[in-house]
């Protein structure tokens, strides 16, 4: 288990109604929840951690490069999908990056998304807990309003 050498911050949530509930941070932000895949209004969890996820990882990214003396791409993303789904008579989760660094250097882009691993809190957070796979895209980031991926490559398959 890993001990944090100092607390930077900590982020506070109280919630109610479970997945059809309310979400609200320390800063009284209100945050609707829906069931996945039902027609509710709010966001789900998984959305929440996918938000998460890909927002965290993108900044380490930045980190990571900074640290390698690599430029990132102007227009560098990264997209995440989190699967719920059961597993032995409970749930788990699985989890897919997709990571756009047009333009980058193959072996070089390789290098850095695992170096990228090693200092996101959330990669090292779910490391050996769920299956996780990163894809380097080497087209522009997926749109919102789609779900195809031009050209990409799997890097060394899942990360456990």
């Amino acid at each position: 288990m890993n001990q944090l050498e100092k607390v930077l911050y900590t982020a506070k949530a109280h919630s109610t109604g479970g997945r059809t509930g309310t979400s609200r941070s320390s800063d009284g932000r209100p945050v609707r929840l829906s069931r996945p895949g039902t027609p509710g209004t709010g966001t789900n969890p998984e959305q929440l951690f996918a938000a998460r996820w890909s927002a965290c990882f993108d900044s380490a990214m930045d980190f990571a490069a900074r640290n390698m003396k690599i430029t990132l791409p102007a227009d560098h993303a990264v997209d995440a999908e989190i699967d719920l789904g059961p597993e032995g008579g409970a749930f788990s989760l699985a989890a897919r990056l997709y990571v756009s660094l047009p333009g980058m250097e193959r072996a070089t882009a390789g290098r850095l998304i695992e170096a990228t691993h090693e200092v996101c809190p959330y990669s090292r957070a779910t490391h050996g807990n769920i299956a996780v796979e990163t894809t380097l895209l080497w087209a522009a980031p997926m749109k919102a309003d789609s779900d195809r991926l031009i050209a990409a490559h799997t890097l060394k398959g899942e990360r456990a």
